[in-house]
């Protein structure tokens, strides 16, 4: 979702950069399987009526979806990474354990070391005092088997390195995390094994340590999208269970969750008004300038090689959402010109918002990286 205006606001300007380039098999959690498609896009440059800029950028050096992304920002300039997700062959055998850096003004990504351990999917990832921690996630066996991780990951930018942190207590995928006050990263539902679960987990980079939240009051969901915004936790729609065909239904809604700064694991969650448009599944959320936004995304909910639950194949929504929550107010944007799903997350650092790989239409596994400056906005 990203954020609008009101009255006697400034706008929110936005300039993206698009890398060009795309590619085009696979399934799971009981989607059916279609085969592979080919295709390519060129990257446009276009300014909408409310200053959106577009512009392309250097393309990954490979296609890739579902992918965790997290930025820093140092002396050397801002740097967006991607890690893990999925190739353009959609099968098991294409999750992957790469990792890709891209510093803002470069010519080209580099390749930086990979992931521990092996591929997996529906990870996310997060920055705190200069490195990045990379939670959870699903492998996938040959058989079709998945398996949800507990793994926390945590790359040192500076020397090319990783190290291993404290697992998570319950081993989730295709959460929401999010960022408070620079410390703390909350893990906010998602899928373990075999079922969703409402669970919040709280995790202490500085003390290498997990507690237990207030779980979410509504339905558990994976495949959400959501942030920290200041001191709320803020998520929309989202996966459930039901009983009939299709077991996967997309949920409407969207929720707070206010943080108490004494005691961080306690949250008082309330519902929100409905946002613009269609329920999302796997869009990109980020938190900026005291806004949630959500990136893309599909209205069709479906596993990892993007054929629907219900047989159909899924297509990404060309959209831009945000949120105001001093306002209560949502709001509508023009999207990128190509427009992705199957996103983790969107990353912010230094100025910048990064939207890094996805699945565009007719289940295109995208070389593109989206790179937007965002301009402070008066209230």
């Amino acid at each position: 979702m990203t954020a609008g205006g009101g009255s006697g606001s400034a706008a929110l300007t936005l300039v993206f950069l698009a890398a060009s380039a795309l590619a085009g098999a696979g399934c799971t959690r009981g989607a059916p399987g279609v085969g592979a498609g080919e295709g390519a896009a060129s990257a446009a440059r276009a300014t909408g009526d409310d200053g959106l800029a577009w512009q392309a950028a250097p393309p990954l050096p490979a296609p890739v979806t579902n992918n965790a992304v997290a930025a820093i920002s140092t002396g050397a300039g801002v740097t967006v990474f991607s890690f893990l997700g999925l190739d353009s062959t959609r099968v098991w055998s294409g999750v992957t354990s790469a990792a890709y850096a891209w510093r803002v003004g470069d010519g080209t990504w580099r390749t930086v070391a990979p992931v521990p351990g092996a591929g997996r999917l529906a990870a996310t990832a997060q920055a705190v005092g200069g490195r990045i921690y990379v939670l959870g996630g699903y492998t996938v066996a040959e058989d079709g088997g998945e398996r949800s991780v507990p793994d926390v990951d945590v790359y040192d930018p500076a020397s090319d390195t990783w190290s291993r942190g404290a697992d998570i207590p319950l081993p989730t995928d295709d959460a929401v995390s999010g960022l408070w006050r620079d410390s703390l990263i909350f893990l906010v539902s998602g899928w373990h094994d075999t079922g969703n679960v409402a669970d919040v987990q709280l995790y202490d980079p500085a003390n290498d340590r997990w507690r237990a939240a207030t779980p979410v009051p509504g339905p558990p969901v994976f495949g959400h999208s959501g942030a920290v915004v200041g001191d709320l936790i803020l998520y929309v729609d989202g996966v459930g269970i039901r009983s009939g065909k299709p077991r996967f239904v997309l949920e409407a809604g969207a929720w707070a969750g206010d943080i108490d700064p004494a005691d961080p694991t306690s949250i008082r969650w309330r519902r929100l008004g409905a946002h613009p448009g269609p329920p999302v599944y796997r869009g990109a959320g980020a938190a900026w300038n005291g806004r949630l936004f959500v990136a893309g995304g599909s209205d069709n909910p479906y596993n990892y090689n993007g054929v629907g639950y219900d047989g159909r194949l899924s297509e990404p929504l060309a959209q831009l959402l945000s949120f105001d929550p001093a306002r209560g107010a949502w709001a509508t944007l023009p999207g990128p010109p190509v427009a992705s799903m199957d996103h983790r997350q969107m990353a912010v650092a230094g100025g910048y918002v990064f939207l890094v790989g996805g699945m565009e239409a007719g289940r295109k596994v995208s070389w593109r990286a989206w790179v937007a400056r965002l301009a402070e906005s008066r209230r």
